[in-house]
């Protein structure tokens, strides 16, 4: 391929990304263009004498024309160059040239000053992942020995790396490979940036307001007095073009007249003016803004022009943004002391990091959760989340020492797999609770399989949050109420309660809401029945619930709930209080508090018509939820149990699935869509074959255009067979009578062969198949989607598939673990273990064909979606009777993991 200068701009967009540094400063990469000759030459003139030895491998003290015109003379596949800027200047370049099909030389260079920032890595990523894409697998640099700091950064890298010395020079050699371990690395070197991005903006050394006012009833002044009254460890300076004083502070008429440094801006202006004021923040060197200011992209394509303004000049600049649209950020570590919200209620000090992607809601939970004696360690509303979005704020709470449970308000996902990613890692070991609204609305795909049809968004969500670990709350109630328990109580081992009171009906009403949301109530020990009985009168009910009856006092409560705990068959107590004329609600509160100071199983509390919080519940040594409800006490339960278990089992092992021929299934997708073109649905041989490239059983399909082949198919496989019609306009087959099944004879076969040709038309074949072996029919499919990925289902199959209406969904990768849950999570799951006599089904193997799958799902993203059903699960293992599948190139994933920051919108869309 010829190599010739591209015009300005008119690079694959591919190649173009914001990035963070690894010291959480911001970035932009692209390729190299014509127009960069002279920032090019002034970063060679502006690298040391030593640096330019370790480039040049020899005195090179300027760079000429010729070399100037061959550097930005690249081709974007054997030819690339990639270029760092931050605020606008040209600081490095990395390049390779292809040497062989497979194999490519690179170069770099870093201006000095900013050597050590992680700009070699980065550019490293981004040109591996160019690489990739572009059929290059292999990566030589030639590198001097002394030349440590870039030796280093192709140790530290990932990838697989090879050295030989020779005369001085070490040549490295690096496999561009999508490993699990440069993914970590790659995950990890993120990770450490976001979380020190995050951190300019939630624990500034300074911060300017602008837009302050003395006006009352404003944003702006409402913005200065939260600062102020939560005493801000740093200086604040109020910046209005009216200048003056307010609050006794001096105003600045603009940021840039302030003397000493800002590290974030809190922006309160009318939309119009904030890409001017971004633009001074810019000059100013402030390095993050929370844009109050609303008029953007949720009220329409004016609006989400001036947020892209924004964006782009923030980017430029290398300023995070919060918002806009955004109600403000709160730290209330002792020594940040930020309330920059205009929130009429100041927010608590506690535990709890809290982002809201809604800013008028934002306002309401900070008010609850200080009604509630909730505090937060930080807050923020992410506002229209035109930058920062709620995975960064995850990877800084994730090490955040002062937040122990992170709560979310979500409207909407930014990159749901990278969120997936994140909050698996942090959930292990610190809870995540999260809000989705929008569970009535359908997934908006045109389905034209069942996998489709039953793959709505929020199904997919649900799947996300359990593979990941969160916990998915319906109601800000219950996200309250989670919290509570979680900031204060230790998670349960199983999901065993038991009841303890002094009323039958309240304790029953628990009872059978625990079992509604999934725990179990069981009867306690003999033991624990004999010692309750010991102290405890001869009206108590002993088994599980414990009913103490109206009489029992507070140190009958305190060595009951003490005795339920010891029992070996219990993981957590809800106590439950009715008052009774003869015991005080705050002295059983008092020993419920007792015993839970010392326990290691958590204990929730309902106290029925108790007028206000019970003190001595909220204040003892460890806090214990109240609740009004019995039933609100074991929903609690309810949705912690199955974190505590997950959490409690671990990251699933690996499992190494054998016979899969990756490679010979990526070349028949490919040829597949080369021959029939965007979104066609693959004939029966070759979708036979792709699932064979993966070992998923399925029964042999012989493919035939007339009745005569038909029959000559049905003696090679050997009677009986079926026989189904192939069409372009059939999806669904049994619909509309195109299956005729247990054919015994040639002549039925040729007949029913040549009944389907002649009803479905000239374009109609048949594919005949032996009859297979009996088993419980089930369904298993895939499908794209642009936000999560690939999305596998299982569940009861058959016609009547989505009126059964017994599925399951799940995200990919998929762990043995996992499958082996999904294939036991069914309503109608017994089915499968072997019910009322019938033969078990080979569990084993049905996990191992959903793995198999989901590797499909993973490797192949062109098959948009696919069916099989009805699969007979037995003993002999489930499979495939049926199967369609459809091509398209609309769902892309890149092939190697990369850094980026979320993309400007494209011009023209919100």
């Amino acid at each position: 391929m010829s190599t010739v200068p591209s015009p300005d701009g008119a690079f694959p967009q591919d190649l173009v990304a914001d990035v963070l540094l690894a010291d959480g400063s911001v970035a932009a990469v692209r390729p190299i263009r014509p127009a960069d000759k002279e920032a090019l030459r002034a970063l060679h003139d502006a690298l040391s004498e030593e640096s330019k030895r370790f480039r040049y491998f020899s005195y090179h003290p300027v760079i000429s024309e010729e070399e100037l015109e061959s550097s930005v003379t690249v081709d974007y596949v054997s030819r690339l160059a990639l270029v760092a800027l931050l605020a606008g200047d040209l600081v490095a370049v990395a390049r390779y040239e292809r040497t062989t099909a497979a194999e490519a030389e690179i170069a770099f260079a870093v201006r000095d000053d900013l050597q050590g920032r992680g700009l070699a890595t980065l550019l490293l990523e981004h040109l591996a992942a160019a690489a990739m894409a572009r059929g290059i697998t292999t990566f030589i640099a030639d590198v001097l020995a002394e030349n440590r700091k870039m030796l280093e950064v192709f140790r530290q890298a990932g990838f697989e790396e090879t050295a030989a010395f020779e005369g001085g020079v070490i040549r490295v050699t690096l496999r561009l490979r999508a490993s699990e371990h440069y993914r970590r690395r790659v995950q990890e070197r993120d990770r450490r940036a976001s979380a020190l991005s995050m951190g300019r903006l939630l624990r500034p050394g300074s911060v300017a307001l602008i837009g302050a006012t003395n006006r009352a009833n404003s944003i702006g002044r409402a913005l200065l007095e939260n600062i102020l009254s939560c005493d801000y460890s740093g200086p604040l300076y109020p910046v209005n073009p009216s200048g003056g004083e307010i609050a006794g502070l001096p105003v600045a008429r603009s940021v840039t007249e302030i003397a000493g440094p800002v590290d974030l801006a809190v922006i309160a202006v009318p939309a119009r003016f904030v890409a001017g004021v971004l633009e001074e923040c810019g000059r100013k060197k402030v390095a993050g803004a929370v844009v109050i200011s609303a008029g953007f992209a949720e009220t329409g394509p004016e609006g989400a022009a001036l947020e892209r303004e924004i964006l782009e000049v923030a980017r430029r600049y290398g300023i995070r943004v919060v918002g806009p649209n955004s109600m403000g950020v709160v730290n209330m570590s002792a020594s940040v002391r930020l309330n920059a919200t205009f929130a009429p209620v100041p927010p608590r000090a506690g535990r709890i990091g809290f982002s809201s992607q809604s800013g008028g809601l934002g306002i309401a939970i900070l008010e609850e959760a200080a009604h509630r004696g909730l505090g937060v360690s930080t807050f923020v509303s992410v506002g229209n989340k035109a930058d920062v979005s709620g995975n960064d704020l995850l990877l800084y709470w994730e090490d955040d020492p002062e937040t122990s449970v992170i709560l979310l308000y979500l409207e909407s996902f930014g990159n749901p797999r990278r969120f997936a990613t994140i909050a698996r890692r942090i959930s292990r070991h610190k809870p995540i609770v999260a809000v989705k609204s929008g569970r009535s609305s359908a997934g908006s795909r045109g389905a034209s399989s069942h996998t489709a049809a039953i793959a709505t968004s929020d199904a997919e969500v649900d799947a996300l949050f359990r593979q990941a670990g969160v916990i998915r709350v319906d109601t800000l109630e219950e996200l309250f109420d989670v919290a509570d328990f979680l900031n204060h109580q230790p998670l349960p081992a199983g999901d065993r309660v038991a009841i303890v009171g002094n009323a039958g009906g309240p304790g029953v009403l628990a009872a059978d809401a625990c079992e509604r949301y999934g725990l179990e109530v069981p009867v306690l020990s003999p033991a624990t029945q004999a010692a309750l009985r010991s102290f405890l009168s001869p009206d108590a009910a002993v088994s599980n619930p414990v009913d103490c009856i109206a009489s029992a006092s507070a140190e009958d409560y305190r060595r009951a709930l003490e005795t339920v705990l010891a029992d070996e068959l219990i993981d957590a107590a809800i106590v439950i209080f009715t008052p009774p004329l003869v015991t005080a609600a705050d002295d059983v509160a008092a020993a419920v508090a007792e015993v839970a100071a010392e326990a290691t199983k958590p204990i929730v509390a309902n106290f029925l018509a108790v007028g206000g919080v019970v003190k001595a519940l909220q204040e003892g040594r460890r806090r214990i939820p109240w609740f009004a409800y019995p039933e609100s006490a074991a929903r609690v339960f309810g949705k912690v149990v199955p974190y505590a278990l997950w959490r409690e089992r671990g990251e699933p092992p690996a499992h190494r699935l054998l016979g899969a021929d990756r490679g010979r299934g990526r070349l028949l997708v490919e040829s597949t869509l080369a021959a029939k073109g965007e979104g066609a649905w693959m004939d029966p041989v070759s979708l036979s074959e792709l699932l064979s490239c993966y070992g998923i059983d399925h029964v042999e399909t012989v493919h035939a255009t007339t009745a005569e082949e038909a029959a000559a198919a049905s003696l090679r496989l050997g009677l009986p067979v079926a026989v189904k019609v192939d069409a372009p306009s059939v999806l669904h087959k049994s619909d509309v009578g195109g299956v005729a099944l247990d054919l015994a004879s040639v002549e039925a076969v040729r007949q029913e062969a040549a009944r389907l040709l002649a009803r479905f038309g000239p374009e109609a074949a048949v594919v005949v198949q032996p009859m297979a072996p009996a088993g419980v029919e089930v369904i298993a499919g895939l499908v794209q989607d642009a936000s999560f990925g690939p999305v596998l289902l299982f569940g009861m199959g058959g016609v009547a598939t989505e009126l059964l209406g017994d599925h399951v969904l799940s995200l990919v990768p998929l762990s043995m673990r996992e499958a082996r849950e999904l294939v036991g999570s069914l309503r109608l799951s017994p089915l499968l273990e072997g019910y009322r006599g019938a033969p078990a089904a080979d569990l084993e193997a049905l996990a191992e064909f959903l793995c198999r799958l989901a590797l499909l799902a993973e490797d192949l993203p062109e098959v948009a979606e696919m069916d099989l059903n009805p699969i007979l699960a037995g003993p002999a293992g489930p499979v495939a009777v049926d199967a369609r599948a459809r091509l398209s190139r609309q769902v892309s994933r890149p092939l190697f993991e990369r850094r980026e920051l979320r993309p400007l919108p494209a011009p023209g869309r919100g």
